[in-house]
């Protein structure tokens, strides 16, 4: 429904996209994680129309952009990040006129609408101006715009942005009703939680390239390779730091501090666990835990893109 191939896109020196590929299948709602600056909202720009790739491909419903830009573009319906309506139009009177740039006629306008503000929960908003409502409202406004024309496809660039906790619940329940109906949803964000309770899949982005793809299950399956346990010790003296970087000399792992005195391990191999636990009873380390830990999409995040801020 929703495809790229090889997907590239230049601004001068900067190579904001390299050689992405990703597919959103019709009923499916895909998280596209990544830290800001990543290429994502690049890619819902190219997706929806935008934005000309530099090379490579995107099509929308077998909709090549760049060969059927017009037809590809009435396949998809896109809500950016910032969205916005003139403050001084009313609700109902800023959809209609979209609808009717949209090619429907009066009576289809009027009555699209009235179903949409329904659907999304925004009847009682209809007569009021659009810079009187919340962010949450203008959020539902948005995304009425993009659902006029029943696209199959939908582009959302942080949806959730700006949200409070009942209206990000709210959003992600009408997401998921969408996504149950059919449409092939595609939504970026860099909040991974947001991605952990919403997409029935996950790409991980990071400058520019796709650093991993699949469900949050696939993605716990390969880091759960690295063997990640949690190492607490008992705070001393002892740089643990230290004994840490001397122990990668004789075992294969890599760690990160929690917090003092609390390690996150991910080993090459879980055959390693023994032995480094006789290591540091050697080293004369009280060791207060030493337990596999299920890997989270926080860690898989944070392994593969990481120092980028997210």
């Amino acid at each position: 429904m929703i495809r790229t191939h090889q997907l590239r896109k230049k601004y001068g020196s900067h190579l904001a996209l390299e050689g992405l590929d990703l597919e959103v299948a019709k009923g499916e709602i895909l998280g596209f994680l990544g830290p800001n600056g990543a290429g994502k909202s690049t890619t819902l720009r190219i997706l929806s129309g935008f934005l000309p790739p530099t090379s490579g491909r995107a099509s929308v419903d077998g909709l090549d952009l760049s060969q059927q830009s017009l037809a590809a573009r009435r396949r998809s319906g896109y809500l950016p990040e910032n969205f916005v309506a003139p403050f001084e139009m009313r609700v109902e009177e800023y959809l209609r006129f979209r609808a009717r740039l949209k090619g429907m006629g009066k009576k289809d306008a009027h009555r699209r609408v009235q179903e949409l503000s329904v659907e999304l929960g925004f009847q009682d908003r209809l007569r009021q101006s659009f810079g009187a409502l919340s962010k949450g409202f203008r959020q539902r406004v948005g995304l009425a715009d993009s659902l006029l024309i029943n696209p199959p496809a939908l582009l959302l660039d942080e949806p959730f942005s700006g949200l409070d906790p009942m209206q990000r619940q709210e959003f992600r329940a009408i997401l998921r009703q969408l996504a149950a109906d059919g449409k092939a949803i595609l939504f970026s964000s860099h909040v991974l939680p947001e991605v952990e309770e919403l997409a029935t899949r996950v790409q991980i982005l990071s400058r520019g390239r796709s650093k991993a793809v699949g469900t949050l299950q696939e993605l716990q399956h390969h880091l759960q390779r690295q063997s990640p346990v949690l190492l607490r010790v008992v705070a001393g003296a002892c740089k643990y730091e230290e004994l840490l970087q001397q122990g990668m000399k004789h075992f294969v792992f890599t760690w990160e501090e929690r917090r003092p005195q609390e390690y996150l391990l991910c080993l090459e191999d879980a055959k390693q666990r023994p032995a480094l636990v006789r290591w540091l009873v050697q080293k004369e380390v009280e060791i207060l835990e030493f337990r596999e830990v299920r890997p989270d999409l926080d860690q898989l995040f944070r392994s593969l893109v990481g120092e980028e801020s997210a």
